[in-house]
């Protein structure tokens, strides 16, 4: 298999390449759908080998510039290859620096709940379409019964595997820098995180055992044979009924259809009082997007804008990483998404990360990259829960 990077030049290369793609079986990576492709903004075109020649001539014949970004079987079999690491027997041996399996990760959750009850407590929300918990940790110090809190989901799309790690990657953070980090003792003094590492949990268990890029949920659907929904479109809020149930960007036969969307909306609904942030993690673009994603407008609260910018400064003061920030329909207009839907009811601080990279590795983002993009995200984070208590 390969990625292709495609890049538009003009008018005629847009119509040429939406064509071209319209005909082929391909995965779009960046952006989600062909038909936000528009001039001199990069296209990134997962192709299975049977259609690389087929691709590469086409693109050829319309003198469209391209390159290509990787061997993907060979980045798959590092991530996922086996390693005698992955089988640890104590949290003190958990490697944060891998990427783990879904049953892996609930070990964890379960193992972090036992050895610090006094700041975390586990909790499942509902259950998954194939019947699996959904698992949460609530983080912070039992002072008062109700304190503000902040909810931070990771794993919405299955493939985005930077988004479990860094969930984790806050909780190991949060707990062990609790009275040595005078902000964090003061956040988790001060409010309460709820932390899901894994929202989409058929859909990141299937990534693992079948198809590395798999997108969506893992729920049937009667009239076709394709599976899944985009449970970044299925909430109720502009909810569209448009897209055709093969399309990665599918949004569901109706909202919240995805019991795992239903299930922590429910939950958002019932602690909306004090829920005052809603931060999802997703992978890849470098960017800090808060609402409105269906429309092109500005929205009311300007406190999220500012709060993404000291989160973007706060991230780039790690690496010098430089992270776009802005509304999410500026980037990519779509509607039942998360942060429209947490904005709506209530929540004022809503926000998606889109975590590194911009493309080169995409969605195989390497184990050695875990540990900055984490620690850089941590500062951001960090940044806008601090805000909240201002």
């Amino acid at each position: 298999d390969q990625v292709f990077r495609i890049t538009p030049g003009n008018d005629e290369d847009v119509r040429a390449l939406k064509k071209i793609l319209g005909h082929m079986k391909v995965d779009l990576w960046q952006p989600n759908s062909a038909s936000l492709i528009h001039q001199n903004a990069t296209v990134d075109v997962h192709v299975n080998r049977n259609d690389t020649q087929g691709l590469h001539s086409r693109l050829k014949q319309e003198r469209i510039d391209y390159v290509f970004i990787s061997n993907l079987q060979k980045e798959i079999e590092k991530q996922t290859g086996y390693r005698s690491s992955r089988k640890r027997r104590s949290e003190a041996q958990y490697d944060y620096e891998v990427y783990h399996s879904l049953e892996e990760i609930q070990s964890w959750m379960f193992e972090m709940n036992q050895t610090h009850p006094d700041l975390v407590d586990m909790f499942s929300v509902g259950k998954s379409y194939e019947g699996r918990p959904l698992y949460v940790l609530q983080l912070g110090k039992r002072s008062r019964p109700q304190k503000k809190a902040v909810w931070i989901d990771c794993g919405v799309h299955a493939r985005e595997w930077i988004g479990p790690a860094f969930c984790q990657w806050f909780v190991k953070e949060a707990i062990s820098s609790y009275q040595y980090d005078s902000v964090m003792t003061r956040l988790l003094d001060q409010l309460n995180f709820y932390v899901m590492p894994v929202f989409n949990v058929d859909g990141y268990r299937f990534s693992w055992t079948t198809d590395r890029f798999w997108r969506k949920t893992r729920s049937k659907n009667h009239k076709f044979h394709c599976r899944g929904v985009d449970a970044n479109r299925n909430w109720k809020v502009k909810w569209c009924a448009s897209s055709h149930p093969c399309d990665d960007t599918y949004c569901g036969p109706y909202p919240e259809s995805e019991p795992e969307v239903k299930a922590v909306a429910k939950f958002l609904r019932k602690h909306k009082k004090r829920i005052k942030a809603y931060i999802s993690i997703h992978a890849y673009a470098q960017m800090l997007l808060y609402p409105y994603s269906y429309k092109y407008a500005t929205i009311p609260n300007f406190s999220c804008v500012s709060a993404a910018q000291n989160a973007v400064t706060a991230l780039y003061s790690a690496y010098g990483v430089r992270y776009r920030y802005g509304p999410a329909s500026t980037t990519l207009v779509s509607s039942g998404s998360s942060i429209d839907w947490a904005y709506r009811n209530g929540i004022p601080y809503a926000f998606a990360f889109e975590l590194r990279d911009t493309g080169y590795f995409g969605f195989l983002l390497p184990e050695s990259l875990i540990n900055p993009t984490c620690t850089e995200t941590m500062r951001a984070v960090k940044a806008i829960a601090s805000g909240l208590l201002k």
